[in-house]
């Protein structure tokens, strides 16, 4: 016999449903952030080169996300795909997709690993390293890139776990792994004098830790979609993949986007003075990320959610489910906005004590984070498209944000100087939000009502 569900998707209270899952998703998420933010903690206070050091790991950082985002592109995908199918009745199909994703996921570890280790010299220079700061970024993406394998099931396996409404078991493989992350930076960094090498260790230890949790999750008698090492579908990977497209691109987008904001602040801001920008940006985009994962960890989590009752056929309980989700993430994100205008010097200060780098990234981040409420509405507008199979509308949403994000790093540079860069993620962010909630506003109802009409199509 099959076993039952611990929440019921479709019957359930849709506000006790949402706060279920969203909750432990986006702390899961919020401690996931430790993974980069506690190593960079750590990094910076290194005596003697600990700035040049951050710097180093600063143009590093977004290169290892891309790499991750790949874990995004396929359980994004699948695991939506995998909840809509058994929304409808479609068990054992449900359970050859996650099968599917978990070998699409070792493949792209097998072509990413190598790839990426060989050529990362010269990523990095091309990508806003200096000859001071290639060494310490150079051997902190070599030793991360060796665990691009179980960051990718880590991660992966994760979403395929969560939207079988297990939010909590999703939390603990994550915390688990950023628990044991925070244990073993100070002694490998300190204790055993790595340096930057032992903090990228460290990480990677971490993940194999997570990855391992995930499998047992997925493989447990108590789980209703298990993890099986057979059925393998072809015909679904093209599916998966075009599904979980627009999700890829938020993540390895935002991550290339931060490569060519090191470029530009490294270009116009010189020698010496680029570096110190670089600096900066790292403590911003450690901000921004404590900020936006837990953001991305409540859409994420409701997902299996609104892809469940959207295959199920109701449609009314979609709606309403879609409009508690942005309630909860708008008012996550006032608060947020808030605590950025009067602690954003004090976050700052756990990277350095250098007075100079501390009081430009105190204000640079007030800068950056400034159109956080729009930014709930684009993360909905995007996810829950995504979580009807939507692909067309969710993509585009997602390219806009992407495209004058890159056009803003590159041209106000230019015209205005090196830090105005900054500017880029909050004039992006508004045109998006402008723009993806108009279409959704529009297309929301007749998607619904042709579901009604036309029955399920994936």
């Amino acid at each position: 016999m099959r076993e039952v569900r611990k929440h019921d998707l479709g019957k359930d209270g849709l506000w006790p449903l949402i706060l279920s899952l969203a909750i432990p998703t986006a702390l899961g998420q919020a401690v996931n952030v430790l993974y980069a933010i506690v190593d960079r903690m750590y990094i910076g206070h290194i005596e003697g080169y600990g700035a040049i050091a951050l710097a180093g790991v600063g143009v590093a950082a977004p290169i290892a996300s891309f790499l991750s985002s790949f874990a995004t592109l396929i359980g994004m995908g699948g695991a939506p795909i995998m909840a809509m199918r058994e929304g409808h009745g479609d068990h054992d199909i449900a359970q050859r997709i996650l099968t599917t994703g978990f070998y699409l996921l070792l493949i792209s570890s097998a072509v990413l690993t190598p790839l990426f280790f060989i050529l990362r010299d010269p990523i990095l220079l091309a990508f806003g390293a200096s000859e001071t700061t290639l060494p310490y970024a150079s051997e902190y993406l070599g030793w991360y890139v060796l665990g691009t394998p179980f960051a990718l099931l880590a991660s992966g396996l994760n979403s395929f776990v969560i939207n079988q409404g297990m939010a909590k078991k999703g939390m603990v493989s994550v915390i688990a792994g950023a628990a044991l992350n925070i244990a073993l930076d100070p002694l490998f960094i300190f204790t055993f004098g790595m340096g930057v090498k032992g903090a990228a260790i460290a990480t990677v230890i971490s993940q194999v830790a997570s990855a391992a949790i995930a499998v047992a999750a997925l493989r447990g008698r108590n789980t209703s979609i298990r993890l099986r090492f057979h059925g393998f579908l072809p015909k679904e990977v093209g599916r998966i993949i075009k599904l979980g497209l627009s999700s890829f691109i938020i993540i390895s987008t935002d991550s290339l986007l931060l490569v060519v904001l090191n470029a530009m602040l490294q270009r116009y801001g010189g020698p010496g003075w680029g570096d110190i920008l670089i600096t900066c940006s790292t403590i911003v985009q450690s901000y921004h990320i404590l900020v936006t994962y837990p953001m991305g960890g409540m859409t994420a989590g409701c997902q299996g959610l609104i892809s469940y009752n959207y295959g199920a056929g109701l449609t009314e309980r979609v709606q309403r489910g879609i409009r508690n989700l942005q309630i909860l993430i708008t008012s996550y994100t006032a608060v947020m906005l808030v605590l950025t205008i009067f602690g954003s010097r004090l976050f700052a200060s756990f990277f350095t004590s250098d007075e100079e780098i501390l009081t430009l990234s105190a204000h640079y981040m007030i800068i950056y984070e400034c159109m956080l409420i729009p930014l709930s509405f684009q993360y909905i507008n995007v996810d829950m498209m995504t979580a009807l199979g939507q692909v067309q509308i969710s993509l585009p949403l997602s390219l806009t944000r992407k495209i004058t994000s890159f056009i803003a790093s590159i041209m106000l540079p230019v015209f205005f100087g090196a830090p105005a860069a900054f500017l880029s993620e909050p004039i992006a962010t508004f045109i998006a939000f402008a723009i993806g909630t108009i279409v959704v506003h529009r297309q929301l109802g007749r998607i619904l009502d042709r579901r009604l009409r036309e029955g399920l199509t994936i």
